[in-house]
């Protein structure tokens, strides 16, 4: 059970990261919505040498075998909520390094899936 801790920790970590850096490559790109075609093929042309966007894909990347090999041993109802740590680092991320308004609501529910992520944890090692 802990190596399964330790490796979604990391895992959930470089995919936290990763969601962080895209979400900071993608605001300086500008909004796709806006866009025509050609505006869309131009952004994506930058994305394809944005340091931040290739630098968030590969840590997304990293997440991604990484949860692979906790599937290869781990059960699914255990290792699935543990992403939910997910949200915990997104709040503190998007407002400390986004500068995103994060209320006391969403930081309420933030605490509240940090509690079921140490209970459904808790409860794979066989207790």
């Amino acid at each position: 059970m802990l190596k399964t801790v330790v490796v979604m920790l990391i895992a959930v970590t470089a995919g936290t990261f990763g969601d962080v850096l895209l979400a900071r490559g993608m605001k300086e790109l500008g909004d796709l919505s806006t866009m025509n075609l050609k505006g869309i093929l131009s952004v994506a042309l930058q994305a394809l040498s944005s340091p931040k966007l290739i630098f968030g894909t590969c840590l997304l990347a990293v997440f991604f075998f990484l949860w692979l090999a906790v599937l290869s041993w781990e059960d699914l109802s255990v290792a699935l909520p543990m992403q939910a740590i997910n949200y915990i680092l997104v709040a503190f991320l998007a407002q400390y390094v986004l500068g995103e308004a994060v209320s006391p609501l969403r930081w309420a529910g933030t605490v509240l899936v940090a509690i079921g992520v140490g209970l459904i944890t808790k409860s794979g090692g066989g207790a």
